[in-house]
């Protein structure tokens, strides 16, 4: 039967000596990009387009980034996608719009490797 040794007579390890070689962080060299889509719905044209002029007339930056200018008239697209630019999906579903199906598309590649994809999609009924 073998007996251990009392931790007093075990090796120590080292105790580093500055704080940034505690905290350094290593580099793996990996890049990760994610991507989420939603696909929406129009429930209710005649509320998203009230929805869209009203969000024209108080950022009409973006607005004008989707095409959308005082003369001419919004599109049911354009209206959908300057809402979706300024609003968070639950905010839309209050809008008229609503979820059709959700895609998360995840990339991660280290290098001298070719990347590795994963896509999870779902559609809520």
């Amino acid at each position: 039967m073998s007996r251990l040794p009392h931790p007093s007579l075990l090796p120590t390890l080292p105790t580093p000596t500055s704080r940034s070689a505690v905290g350094r962080p290593l580099d793996l060299r990996v890049h990760v990009q994610r991507i989420q889509i939603d696909d929406l719905v129009v429930a209710d044209p005649r509320s998203v387009l009230a929805h869209a002029r009203a969000a024209a007339h108080a950022d009409p930056e973006t607005a004008a980034l989707v095409g959308y200018s005082p003369s001419a008239p919004l599109t049911l697209p354009a209206a959908a996608t300057l809402l979706c630019a300024l609003h968070s999906p639950d905010e839309l579903m209050d809008m008229g719009l609503r979820i059709a199906r959700h895609t998360t598309r995840v990339t991660g590649a280290a290098q001298r490797r070719s990347p590795v994809s994963l896509e999870l999609s779902d559609a809520p009924e």
